[in-house]
């Protein structure tokens, strides 16, 4: 495998952002949702960077690594295709599952909208490895993959979230992504050590960093990337950079996006992290730079600190400072799986019994079936309620006119039809249902806003089966005359 460049410091490229990213000092390189992109159309925003030189990685959302079935090769093909676009020198995704069901466990494919976390378990690893391996043979450049949040915990597991990762890096030679904040949400929500996950995994093979804010509510860390950083999640990256130079770090935010000042102070917060941390040696557990105002787990920002004894100030903007004591980041070769890996029946065997985990689980959060023995009840719950919370906003993006003509209704009618009610075929699909849904309920009762959503479906429904047709056919003919 090839070695990952140095990147620097990066910042998440969002459209909402686009003109604020091209405008910020120091950057030195950009990630993008590899979904949101086209490689025959990409955004000006993202040629004018690459014409300048700075790098650009797709991030990748929707492969579900961590899911029973193997990974989808139009979806390989398509995240290779954006990377060869974007002449990046990796791409990554995540390790989770974003979809179950289907022909191994003779069910319909449920769609979770978000990344939910695997078992760690042997099963886990073993499909997950197979996954990994199927996406790195089909990728034109090195796959690097991420540590997730999440609000529940399996019940079984047999390994830690280190032990788990220093397996899978063991065993397919993949590169890390590890998301700092997430090790701090998963300490809050799992009580698991952050310092002892940082000790257990390989951070040789880290090819970069994130970093992003989140916020606590009713003692549960909710990882919002519309949030600013906070210093415990600063501390956390403290405590990676005293153990290894991360060939870069990037700042993630995804929603609430702030003025561009605001994006290049929390930079600056980030690049003096790590130089301060470079310069002061040794550094002790969880202890991490001084700020002048101590932030809080509820949110409260970091602000900048002033410079540890003998940390220089005289590095160009951007640049990872590297003590001379830290080890820099070499290749990590690819590994042959171990005899029991490789064995067809024991994998397809280990994809059944996941495959079977994994879509009890995701029918409790989206379908509102019984939740499966051994989880925490009130936190599947929660977890159920924030996705269902994503979809909606993911909706009123995708389809605006939705919460135009539903006003403040718009969000209690989506909660309540995401309740039992899973997303089959992407959100836009998942708009229409909903919207066909109120129709068939004789939703909204105002008659203005009933006919607005039928006209707004007419347009983009298409032929649908004929039972249920014939039934919303008759409601948009009543709403349409008025009656």
């Amino acid at each position: 495998m090839r070695d990952i460049p140095e990147l620097g410091i990066g910042i998440g490229w969002r459209p909402e952002i686009a003109d604020a990213v091209e405008g910020l000092s120091g950057v030195d390189w950009v990630e993008a949702v590899a979904e949101n992109l086209c490689a025959g159309h990409l955004p000006d925003s993202l040629v004018r960077l690459r014409e300048r030189g700075v790098t650009v990685v797709p991030h990748g959302v929707s492969l579900g690594l961590g899911g029973a079935e193997r990974p989808d090769a139009r979806r390989l093909a398509d995240l290779a295709e954006r990377a060869e676009a974007l002449g990046s020198p990796l791409v990554t995704e995540h390790i989770a599952f974003v979809r179950a069901g289907g022909p191994l466990t003779a069910s319909p494919v449920l769609e979770a909208g978000h990344l939910l976390p695997v078992p760690r378990t042997r099963d886990a690893l073993r499909v997950l490895c197979e996954n990994v391996r199927i996406a790195q043979d089909a990728l034109p450049v090195p796959l690097a993959v991420e540590n997730i949040a999440a609000l529940i915990s399996w019940p079984g597991e047999e390994m830690s979230e280190g032990q788990f990762l220093a397996e899978l890096v063991e065993r397919t030679g993949v590169r890390l992504l590890i998301d700092v904040a997430n090790l701090h949400t998963n300490q809050v929500n799992r009580g698991e050590d952050p310092v002892k996950a940082l000790d257990e995994l390989p951070v040789e093979a880290i090819a970069y960093v994130h970093v992003a804010g989140g916020v606590e509510r009713d003692g549960v860390w909710h990882d919002t990337h519309a949030h600013p950083v906070t210093r415990p999640v600063l501390d956390v990256l403290a405590e990676l950079r005293s153990r290894v130079a991360p060939p870069g770090v990037l700042l993630e935010r995804d929603d609430d996006f702030p003025p561009a000042s605001e994006l290049a102070g929390e930079l600056a917060v980030i690049r003096e992290t790590l130089t301060i941390t470079a310069h002061a040696g040794s550094a002790t557990a969880m202890a991490g730079p001084t700020a002048t105002a101590t932030a809080t787990a509820t949110g409260e920002p970091a602000t900048l600190s002033h410079p540890a004894a003998g940390a220089r100030r005289d590095a160009r903007p951007g640049t990872l400072l590297v003590a001379p004591s830290v080890p820099s980041v070499p290749s990590v070769p690819r590994q042959l799986p171990s005899a029991d890996d490789t064995s067809d029946s024991s994998t397809d065997a280990a994809r059944e019994r996941l495959a079977l985990r994994e879509a009890a689980l995701l029918s409790a959060l989206v379908a509102g079936t019984p939740v499966p023995e051994g989880f925490d009840t009130r936190r599947v719950r929660v977890q159920s309620r924030a996705l269902a919370a994503k979809r909606a906003d993911v909706i009123a993006k995708v389809a605006p006119e939705l919460p135009g003509i539903l006003g403040g209704g718009y969000r209690p009618a989506f909660l309540s039809y995401a309740a039992n009610r899973p997303m089959r075929a992407g959100y836009r699909r998942d708009a229409l249902d909903f919207a066909e849904h109120l129709l068939i309920e004789g939703r909204p009762e105002d008659p203005v806003a009933r006919r607005e959503l039928t006209s707004w479906w007419q347009e983009r429904a298409g032929s649908r089966p004929p039972r249920r047709a014939t039934r919303l056919v008759r409601r948009a003919r009543a709403a349409l005359a008025g009656r």
